[in-house]
């Protein structure tokens, strides 16, 4: 009778989170004009969007969105997709997934950075097996390379490690590619690198997104690249020396080249305000997309840690991830749930230019057509909110109509 009572006991809390049929509805503030609205569901799709006059329960204070999507996110809470520091492992992908659906990020890039060919062969090739696990709901929709074919100089290479940066080389990257399982869907390098301008033009014409970071290519060469099929700069102000000269530098022409988006980092330590405030002013909501760089030692404790490769990496009490040997930041420790309220303090865009750039834009620069928008037909990738002072208050995560995320007044998680 005890394993009876259990049984019961188990189904019964399944179905608080789990919905009995494929069709149900959610309510909540309209992320972009703040209005009301009731969201229908069926099998994992919306299926209708309403305008409401007041909700069914009347002390709802949430608004809903789509889900985020992050384009670069090179691991967390202690699991890391590049680093030969620890085999990666399906459930270390399914970890770091289970805790950025907590974050609000119901869609990914895993990016690898620059190593050694054969740990990016492997990890790619675990990276496809997760492809289509049933527990990721289809949150991966692909990956990001970020190197290694980028600029070696200190400052320039950020925390790449300059042994494993190489030249781009197409036979290699197809091997790459054939790894992936055919998923490699953007690939950051430097323009000014010898081969970059032609392997531009070849992923372009198959497709993948080329994204110019980690470089200090002129003028000249950063507009051929746009010519050749270049669509965005990656983390737009980091990758770059601490001293450059004010005139001739990657950063005027990035900005002046109305055929580039731009990412950036708005985690509150990788740009300035005033930067921030500048690049959007320049780019607007329309060509600037939102990411996290978020690390592997996001979720952990401040303190000291050692690289697999023997650096030392310090993540402060205030959140800022330190690469001492090079006086930079070494990738990010906060999800871009922070950036979403961060760029609103900064620009005071509103919150449908914020959303747009962490979900909307992404969504179209990777051809994710299914997701980013509140539309009928579309995947009910969707999550309910706060805002606090610093960051969204996730309440709840929903993937392809799946509630995956529940937070409550005690701080514990469903499901």
């Amino acid at each position: 009778m005890r394993n009876l009572y259990i049984f019961i006991c188990m189904v019964l809390s399944a179905n608080i989170f789990q919905p009995a049929t494929a069709q149900f509805q959610l309510e909540g503030y309209s992320y972009i004009d703040g209005s009301p609205v009731r969201v229908e569901i069926r099998d994992g799709k919306i299926s209708a969007v309403e305008r409401i006059e007041k909700f069914t329960d009347e002390t709802n204070r949430q608004f809903i969105a789509p889900g985020l999507i992050d384009s670069q996110v090179n691991g967390f809470a202690g699991v890391s997709f590049s680093f030969a520091g620890g085999e990666l492992t399906r459930e270390g992908v399914r970890k770091v997934t289970r805790a950025l659906w907590e974050k609000g990020v119901t869609s990914y890039l895993p990016t690898l950075t620059t190593n050694s060919h054969e740990l990016l062969i492997r990890n790619l090739e675990v990276l496809a097996g997760t492809i289509d696990d049933e527990a990721l709901l289809g949150s991966i929709p692909g990956f990001h390379m970020e190197g290694p074919y980028i600029n070696p100089e200190d400052g320039y290479r950020g925390a790449h490690p300059r042994q494993h940066i190489r030249k781009p080389d197409r036979e290699e990257f197809m091997a790459y590619r054939q790894a992936s399982g055919g998923r490699i869907l953007a690939v950051t390098l430097a323009p000014e690198m010898e081969g970059a301008l032609d392997f531009t033009r070849h992923c372009t014409a198959e497709g993948i997104v080329v994204a110019l970071g980690h470089h200090n290519a002129p003028t000249r060469v950063i507009d051929q690249a746009v010519a050749n099929g270049a669509k965005i700069s990656t983390h737009l102000g980091n990758g770059c020396a601490n001293m450059i000269n004010r005139h001739v530098n990657p950063l005027w022409p990035q900005l002046a080249n109305d055929g580039l988006s731009i990412s950036i980092i708005c985690d509150g330590f990788h740009l300035l305000p005033e930067e921030i405030r500048v690049f959007y002013g320049i780019k607007g909501p329309e060509r600037t997309i939102l990411i996290s760089d978020v690390t592997s030692y996001a979720a952990l404790p401040p303190g000291e840690y050692l690289t697999p490769d023997g650096e030392a990496i310090e993540l402060t009490s205030e959140g800022m991830l330190r690469y001492p040997a090079q006086n930079v930041l070494y990738g990010s420790a906060s999800a871009i749930s922070k950036g979403v309220v961060h760029i609103m303090k900064v620009t005071g865009c509103s919150l449908a230019d914020a959303i747009r750039m962490a979900s909307t834009n992404p969504a179209d620069l990777y051809g994710l057509g299914d997701r980013g928008v509140i539309e009928p037909g579309k995947r009910a990738d969707l999550i309910l909110f706060t805002i606090g002072n610093d960051d969204l208050e996730i309440q709840r995560t929903y993937v392809r109509g799946k509630l995956v995320y529940e937070a409550d007044r005690t701080g514990s998680k469903h499901p």
